[in-house]
Protein backbone atom coordinates (compact mmCIF):
# COMPACT_ATOMS: atom_id res chain seq x y z
CA UNK A 1 0.00 0.00 0.00
CA UNK A 2 3.08 2.66 0.61
CA UNK A 3 4.62 1.23 -2.30
CA UNK A 4 1.16 2.31 -4.14
CA UNK A 5 1.20 5.68 -2.28
CA UNK A 6 4.83 6.40 -3.62
CA UNK A 7 3.67 5.29 -7.53
CA UNK A 8 0.37 8.39 -7.12
CA UNK A 9 2.96 10.58 -5.76
CA UNK A 10 5.50 10.34 -8.47
CA UNK A 11 2.31 10.51 -11.30
CA UNK A 12 0.80 13.52 -11.98
CA UNK A 13 -0.66 13.93 -8.09
CA UNK A 14 1.18 16.41 -6.43
CA UNK A 15 -0.56 15.33 -3.29
CA UNK A 16 0.84 13.00 -0.36
CA UNK A 17 -1.24 9.77 -0.12
CA UNK A 18 -0.90 7.90 2.90
CA UNK A 19 -1.98 4.52 4.23
CA UNK A 20 -4.10 5.32 8.11
CA UNK A 21 -3.63 3.19 10.56
CA UNK A 22 -6.32 4.75 13.49
CA UNK A 23 -8.72 7.59 12.86
CA UNK A 24 -8.93 8.19 16.50
CA UNK A 25 -5.55 10.09 16.57
CA UNK A 26 -6.62 12.57 13.90
CA UNK A 27 -6.25 16.29 14.79
CA UNK A 28 -9.57 18.10 14.83
CA UNK A 29 -10.24 20.46 11.72
CA UNK A 30 -10.97 18.45 8.56
CA UNK A 31 -9.90 14.95 6.80
CA UNK A 32 -10.04 14.07 3.30
CA UNK A 33 -9.77 9.76 3.00
CA UNK A 34 -9.80 7.53 0.02
CA UNK A 35 -10.56 4.14 -0.36
CA UNK A 36 -8.26 1.89 -1.56
CA UNK A 37 -11.67 -0.76 -2.68
CA UNK A 38 -13.89 -0.34 -5.97
CA UNK A 39 -16.10 -2.39 -4.39
CA UNK A 40 -19.60 -0.48 -4.18
CA UNK A 41 -20.58 -2.25 -0.97
CA UNK A 42 -17.09 -2.03 0.94
CA UNK A 43 -17.15 1.58 0.31
CA UNK A 44 -21.46 2.65 1.00
CA UNK A 45 -20.38 0.61 4.05
CA UNK A 46 -17.65 3.34 4.97
CA UNK A 47 -20.17 5.82 4.57
CA UNK A 48 -22.64 4.45 6.86
CA UNK A 49 -19.78 3.94 9.65
CA UNK A 50 -18.37 7.15 9.16
CA UNK A 51 -21.87 8.64 9.53
CA UNK A 52 -22.68 6.41 12.99
CA UNK A 53 -18.98 6.57 14.48
CA UNK A 54 -16.86 9.50 13.71
CA UNK A 55 -17.62 12.98 15.77
CA UNK A 56 -18.02 15.63 13.36
CA UNK A 57 -18.48 18.60 15.46
CA UNK A 58 -14.78 17.62 15.80
CA UNK A 59 -13.85 16.75 12.10
CA UNK A 60 -15.75 17.30 8.78
CA UNK A 61 -15.07 14.64 6.29
CA UNK A 62 -14.43 14.48 2.91
CA UNK A 63 -14.31 10.41 1.12
CA UNK A 64 -12.99 9.63 -2.01
CA UNK A 65 -14.02 6.72 -3.65
CA UNK A 66 -14.44 4.67 -7.09
CA UNK A 67 -16.53 1.77 -7.84
CA UNK A 68 -16.41 -1.14 -10.45
CA UNK A 69 -19.06 -1.40 -12.56
CA UNK A 70 -22.28 -0.66 -10.20
CA UNK A 71 -25.37 0.63 -10.39
CA UNK A 72 -26.62 2.47 -7.28
CA UNK A 73 -30.33 3.22 -6.27
CA UNK A 74 -31.95 5.66 -3.91
CA UNK A 75 -32.72 4.34 -0.21
CA UNK A 76 -36.96 4.82 -1.62
CA UNK A 77 -36.52 2.99 -5.03
CA UNK A 78 -37.81 0.12 -7.26
CA UNK A 79 -34.72 -1.58 -9.03
CA UNK A 80 -37.53 -2.97 -11.79
CA UNK A 81 -38.50 0.53 -12.27
CA UNK A 82 -35.23 1.80 -12.41
CA UNK A 83 -32.81 -0.30 -14.57
CA UNK A 84 -32.54 -3.51 -16.96
CA UNK A 85 -32.07 -6.28 -14.12
CA UNK A 86 -31.66 -8.94 -16.79
CA UNK A 87 -28.92 -6.78 -18.16
CA UNK A 88 -27.05 -6.39 -15.21
CA UNK A 89 -26.84 -10.25 -14.02
CA UNK A 90 -26.12 -10.78 -17.76
CA UNK A 91 -22.56 -8.23 -17.68
CA UNK A 92 -22.13 -9.39 -13.86
CA UNK A 93 -22.55 -5.65 -13.15
CA UNK A 94 -23.37 -5.20 -9.19
CA UNK A 95 -27.10 -3.72 -7.73
CA UNK A 96 -26.97 -1.85 -4.59
CA UNK A 97 -29.12 0.51 -2.53
CA UNK A 98 -27.51 3.14 -0.70
CA UNK A 99 -29.26 4.48 2.70
CA UNK A 100 -29.57 7.98 1.13
CA UNK A 101 -32.59 9.31 -1.00
CA UNK A 102 -32.32 10.35 -4.09
CA UNK A 103 -32.24 8.62 -7.76
CA UNK A 104 -30.08 5.57 -9.72
CA UNK A 105 -27.07 6.18 -10.71
CA UNK A 106 -24.23 4.21 -12.75
CA UNK A 107 -21.15 4.02 -11.35
CA UNK A 108 -17.60 2.48 -13.12
CA UNK A 109 -13.95 3.46 -12.79
CA UNK A 110 -14.84 5.99 -15.00
CA UNK A 111 -17.07 8.22 -12.49
CA UNK A 112 -15.98 9.73 -9.21
CA UNK A 113 -17.88 9.68 -5.82
CA UNK A 114 -17.14 12.33 -3.16
CA UNK A 115 -18.98 12.40 -0.05
CA UNK A 116 -19.04 15.19 2.33
CA UNK A 117 -19.78 14.46 6.00
CA UNK A 118 -20.26 17.14 8.54
CA UNK A 119 -22.57 17.51 11.39
CA UNK A 120 -26.03 18.26 10.79
CA UNK A 121 -26.09 22.17 11.58
CA UNK A 122 -23.15 22.39 8.83
CA UNK A 123 -24.74 20.35 6.65
CA UNK A 124 -24.42 22.49 3.00
CA UNK A 125 -24.88 20.34 -0.29
CA UNK A 126 -24.64 23.44 -2.50
CA UNK A 127 -21.46 24.56 -0.87
CA UNK A 128 -19.98 21.13 -1.36
CA UNK A 129 -21.21 21.38 -5.00
CA UNK A 130 -19.99 24.94 -5.64
CA UNK A 131 -16.43 23.33 -4.29
CA UNK A 132 -16.21 21.01 -6.65
CA UNK A 133 -16.72 23.31 -9.94
CA UNK A 134 -14.29 25.68 -8.28
CA UNK A 135 -11.76 23.13 -8.31
CA UNK A 136 -12.75 22.22 -11.81
CA UNK A 137 -12.29 25.63 -13.07
CA UNK A 138 -8.87 25.60 -11.19
CA UNK A 139 -7.51 23.00 -13.20
CA UNK A 140 -9.18 24.28 -16.35
CA UNK A 141 -10.39 27.53 -16.28
CA UNK A 142 -11.97 27.06 -19.92
CA UNK A 143 -14.54 24.49 -19.00
CA UNK A 144 -18.73 25.58 -18.68
CA UNK A 145 -19.55 24.32 -15.26
CA UNK A 146 -22.30 25.50 -12.92
CA UNK A 147 -24.50 24.31 -10.22
CA UNK A 148 -28.18 24.33 -10.76
CA UNK A 149 -31.09 24.75 -8.01
CA UNK A 150 -31.49 21.12 -8.47
CA UNK A 151 -28.15 20.69 -7.05
CA UNK A 152 -26.67 18.76 -10.10
CA UNK A 153 -23.18 20.27 -11.68
CA UNK A 154 -23.92 21.10 -15.62
CA UNK A 155 -20.98 21.16 -18.39
CA UNK A 156 -21.88 23.37 -20.95
CA UNK A 157 -25.66 24.39 -19.89
CA UNK A 158 -27.60 20.99 -20.58
CA UNK A 159 -25.16 17.89 -19.92
CA UNK A 160 -25.12 16.83 -15.99
CA UNK A 161 -21.98 15.20 -14.87
CA UNK A 162 -22.95 15.38 -11.31
CA UNK A 163 -25.93 13.87 -9.38
CA UNK A 164 -26.05 14.33 -5.38
CA UNK A 165 -27.90 12.55 -2.70
CA UNK A 166 -28.02 13.14 0.96
CA UNK A 167 -28.39 11.55 4.39
CA UNK A 168 -29.61 13.64 7.47
CA UNK A 169 -29.32 12.09 10.59
CA UNK A 170 -30.60 13.53 13.94
CA UNK A 171 -26.63 15.17 14.42
CA UNK A 172 -24.66 14.20 12.11
CA UNK A 173 -25.54 14.17 7.99
CA UNK A 174 -23.61 13.11 4.67
CA UNK A 175 -23.97 14.74 1.12
CA UNK A 176 -22.51 12.47 -2.07
CA UNK A 177 -22.02 13.68 -5.59
CA UNK A 178 -20.81 12.04 -8.28
CA UNK A 179 -18.86 13.14 -11.28
CA UNK A 180 -18.66 11.93 -15.03
CA UNK A 181 -15.05 11.84 -16.13
CA UNK A 182 -14.77 8.57 -18.50
CA UNK A 183 -17.99 6.41 -17.73
CA UNK A 184 -18.90 3.87 -20.35
CA UNK A 185 -21.87 6.02 -21.48
CA UNK A 186 -23.42 2.99 -23.95
CA UNK A 187 -23.36 0.92 -20.70
CA UNK A 188 -24.91 3.94 -18.63
CA UNK A 189 -27.87 4.41 -20.85
CA UNK A 190 -28.37 0.58 -21.13
CA UNK A 191 -28.68 -0.64 -17.96
CA UNK A 192 -30.54 2.30 -16.47
CA UNK A 193 -33.45 1.77 -19.27
CA UNK A 194 -36.05 -0.24 -17.40
CA UNK A 195 -37.69 -2.90 -19.75
CA UNK A 196 -40.57 -3.55 -17.19
CA UNK A 197 -43.98 -3.11 -18.30
CA UNK A 198 -47.44 -2.61 -16.46
CA UNK A 199 -45.23 -1.51 -13.09
CA UNK A 200 -47.19 0.73 -10.67
CA UNK A 201 -45.49 2.45 -7.58
CA UNK A 202 -44.84 5.01 -5.07
CA UNK A 203 -41.32 4.73 -5.21
CA UNK A 204 -39.18 8.04 -6.22
CA UNK A 205 -38.70 7.78 -9.67
CA UNK A 206 -35.38 8.91 -11.22
CA UNK A 207 -35.09 11.79 -13.49
CA UNK A 208 -33.67 11.32 -16.57
CA UNK A 209 -31.01 13.82 -18.35
CA UNK A 210 -28.72 14.11 -20.84
CA UNK A 211 -24.76 13.23 -19.49
CA UNK A 212 -21.48 13.88 -20.62
CA UNK A 213 -18.04 12.67 -19.56
CA UNK A 214 -15.79 15.64 -18.32
CA UNK A 215 -12.84 13.67 -20.80
CA UNK A 216 -14.94 14.06 -23.77
CA UNK A 217 -15.10 18.09 -23.08
CA UNK A 218 -10.74 17.79 -22.37
CA UNK A 219 -9.44 14.16 -22.83
CA UNK A 220 -5.85 15.30 -21.33
CA UNK A 221 -7.70 15.57 -18.07
CA UNK A 222 -7.08 11.94 -16.20
CA UNK A 223 -9.31 11.30 -12.56
CA UNK A 224 -6.50 11.92 -10.54
CA UNK A 225 -5.75 15.17 -11.36
CA UNK A 226 -9.18 15.69 -10.38
CA UNK A 227 -9.46 14.25 -7.05
CA UNK A 228 -6.17 16.21 -6.67
CA UNK A 229 -7.97 19.03 -7.41
CA UNK A 230 -10.94 18.74 -5.07
CA UNK A 231 -8.68 17.80 -2.75
CA UNK A 232 -6.51 20.44 -2.65
CA UNK A 233 -9.27 23.22 -2.59
CA UNK A 234 -11.49 20.96 -0.04
CA UNK A 235 -8.20 21.72 2.06
CA UNK A 236 -7.79 25.51 1.16
CA UNK A 237 -11.29 25.99 2.71
CA UNK A 238 -11.14 23.77 5.48
CA UNK A 239 -7.33 25.69 6.19
CA UNK A 240 -6.17 21.50 6.59
CA UNK A 241 -2.93 20.09 5.04
CA UNK A 242 -4.20 18.94 1.43
CA UNK A 243 -3.02 15.17 1.94
CA UNK A 244 -5.04 12.20 1.17
CA UNK A 245 -5.22 9.32 3.71
CA UNK A 246 -5.93 6.19 1.82
CA UNK A 247 -7.86 2.83 3.62
CA UNK A 248 -9.10 -0.21 3.02
CA UNK A 249 -12.80 -0.34 3.89
CA UNK A 250 -12.02 -4.12 4.82
CA UNK A 251 -9.97 -3.26 7.64
CA UNK A 252 -11.51 -4.50 10.94
CA UNK A 253 -9.12 -2.57 13.09
CA UNK A 254 -9.53 0.82 11.37
CA UNK A 255 -13.12 0.53 11.34
CA UNK A 256 -14.70 -1.78 14.15
CA UNK A 257 -17.83 -3.56 13.12
CA UNK A 258 -17.23 -2.81 9.20
CA UNK A 259 -17.64 -5.88 7.71
CA UNK A 260 -21.51 -6.50 9.38
CA UNK A 261 -22.03 -3.31 7.74
CA UNK A 262 -21.03 -4.45 4.10
CA UNK A 263 -22.55 -7.80 4.57
CA UNK A 264 -25.73 -5.94 5.27
CA UNK A 265 -25.72 -3.78 2.02
CA UNK A 266 -25.22 -7.43 -0.01
CA UNK A 267 -27.83 -8.62 1.37
CA UNK A 268 -31.30 -9.69 -0.84
CA UNK A 269 -33.70 -8.43 1.86
CA UNK A 270 -31.48 -4.99 1.72
CA UNK A 271 -31.42 -4.78 -2.03
CA UNK A 272 -34.34 -5.48 -3.01
CA UNK A 273 -36.75 -6.42 -0.28
CA UNK A 274 -36.39 -2.82 0.93
CA UNK A 275 -37.94 -1.93 -2.53
CA UNK A 276 -41.50 0.10 -1.39
CA UNK A 277 -44.71 -2.14 -2.38
CA UNK A 278 -45.89 -2.24 -5.79
CA UNK A 279 -47.55 -3.82 -8.21
CA UNK A 280 -47.50 -5.59 -12.10
CA UNK A 281 -50.30 -5.72 -14.36
CA UNK A 282 -48.86 -7.09 -17.77
CA UNK A 283 -50.37 -9.18 -20.65
CA UNK A 284 -47.99 -11.73 -21.75
CA UNK A 285 -47.93 -12.22 -25.63
CA UNK A 286 -46.68 -16.08 -26.00
CA UNK A 287 -45.90 -18.19 -29.49
CA UNK A 288 -47.20 -21.00 -28.98
CA UNK A 289 -47.28 -23.56 -32.08
CA UNK A 290 -49.37 -21.31 -34.44
CA UNK A 291 -50.75 -19.14 -32.09
CA UNK A 292 -50.45 -16.17 -30.19
CA UNK A 293 -51.56 -16.59 -26.27
CA UNK A 294 -52.23 -13.03 -24.50
CA UNK A 295 -51.51 -14.39 -20.64
CA UNK A 296 -52.61 -11.37 -18.13
CA UNK A 297 -50.62 -11.21 -14.94
CA UNK A 298 -51.27 -9.48 -11.90
CA UNK A 299 -49.39 -9.12 -9.00
CA UNK A 300 -48.95 -6.71 -5.74
CA UNK A 301 -45.15 -7.43 -4.01
CA UNK A 302 -44.47 -6.35 -0.65
CA UNK A 303 -41.20 -6.11 0.65
CA UNK A 304 -39.85 -8.11 -2.44
CA UNK A 305 -42.19 -10.66 -1.96
CA UNK A 306 -45.47 -11.58 -4.45
CA UNK A 307 -48.45 -11.16 -2.00
CA UNK A 308 -51.30 -11.36 -4.64
CA UNK A 309 -50.96 -13.31 -8.20
CA UNK A 310 -53.69 -13.52 -10.75
CA UNK A 311 -52.55 -15.55 -13.89
CA UNK A 312 -55.50 -15.40 -16.59
CA UNK A 313 -55.02 -18.58 -18.44
CA UNK A 314 -56.83 -19.55 -21.20
CA UNK A 315 -59.25 -22.68 -20.59
CA UNK A 316 -58.11 -26.46 -20.59
CA UNK A 317 -54.07 -24.57 -20.99
CA UNK A 318 -53.10 -26.61 -17.39
CA UNK A 319 -54.74 -28.95 -15.46
CA UNK A 320 -56.78 -27.00 -12.98
CA UNK A 321 -54.89 -28.03 -9.76
CA UNK A 322 -51.18 -27.34 -11.40
CA UNK A 323 -52.32 -23.87 -11.90
CA UNK A 324 -53.57 -23.93 -8.41
CA UNK A 325 -50.28 -24.99 -6.81
CA UNK A 326 -48.34 -22.48 -9.06
CA UNK A 327 -50.37 -19.44 -8.24
CA UNK A 328 -49.96 -21.26 -4.29
CA UNK A 329 -46.65 -21.73 -4.33
CA UNK A 330 -45.97 -18.06 -6.35
CA UNK A 331 -47.53 -16.08 -3.57
CA UNK A 332 -45.29 -15.35 -0.26
CA UNK A 333 -42.24 -16.23 -2.05
CA UNK A 334 -39.73 -13.27 -3.57
CA UNK A 335 -40.20 -11.74 -6.94
CA UNK A 336 -36.64 -12.93 -7.95
CA UNK A 337 -36.34 -14.83 -11.07
CA UNK A 338 -33.65 -17.60 -9.35
CA UNK A 339 -36.40 -18.49 -6.53
CA UNK A 340 -39.28 -18.46 -8.92
CA UNK A 341 -36.98 -21.14 -11.37
CA UNK A 342 -36.27 -23.41 -8.47
CA UNK A 343 -39.89 -22.67 -7.88
CA UNK A 344 -41.22 -24.11 -11.04
CA UNK A 345 -38.55 -26.97 -11.36
CA UNK A 346 -39.83 -28.15 -8.70
CA UNK A 347 -43.16 -28.15 -9.41
CA UNK A 348 -42.33 -29.81 -12.92
CA UNK A 349 -41.20 -33.01 -11.31
CA UNK A 350 -44.70 -33.70 -10.07
CA UNK A 351 -46.24 -32.78 -13.68
CA UNK A 352 -47.43 -35.78 -15.07
CA UNK A 353 -45.54 -36.92 -18.08
CA UNK A 354 -46.80 -35.38 -20.97
CA UNK A 355 -45.10 -33.60 -23.22
CA UNK A 356 -46.95 -30.93 -24.67
CA UNK A 357 -48.17 -30.21 -21.00
CA UNK A 358 -44.49 -30.07 -20.36
CA UNK A 359 -44.13 -27.55 -23.00
CA UNK A 360 -47.05 -25.45 -21.79
CA UNK A 361 -45.36 -25.39 -18.55
CA UNK A 362 -42.20 -24.57 -19.57
CA UNK A 363 -43.03 -21.02 -21.92
CA UNK A 364 -45.35 -19.60 -19.08
CA UNK A 365 -42.58 -20.48 -16.58
CA UNK A 366 -40.07 -18.40 -19.01
CA UNK A 367 -42.45 -15.58 -19.44
CA UNK A 368 -43.00 -15.45 -15.97
CA UNK A 369 -39.59 -15.61 -15.07
CA UNK A 370 -38.85 -12.78 -17.62
CA UNK A 371 -41.22 -10.33 -15.22
CA UNK A 372 -38.31 -10.14 -12.66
Amino acid sequence: MVLQSLKNCLGLSCILRTPKACFRSTASGGLIIQSVSNDVYQNLAVEDWIHDHMDLEKQQILFLWRNSPAVVIGRHQNPWQECNLRLLRQKNIKLARRRSGGGTVYHDLGNINLTFFTTRKKYQRMENLKLVVKALKALRPQLDVHVTDRYDILLDRQYKISGTAAKLGRTSAYHHCTLLCNADKFVLSSVLKSPYKGLKSNATPSVPALVKNLFEEDPSLTSEMLLDAIAKEYAAQHQIDHHITLINPADETLLPGISNKTKELQTWEWVYGKTPKFSISTCLNMAYQDSVLDIKVNMDVKNGKIEVCHIDLPEQWLPPGLYSELVKSLTGSKFCPNETTTLVTTLLRVCPQDNELHSRWSLLCENMIMLM
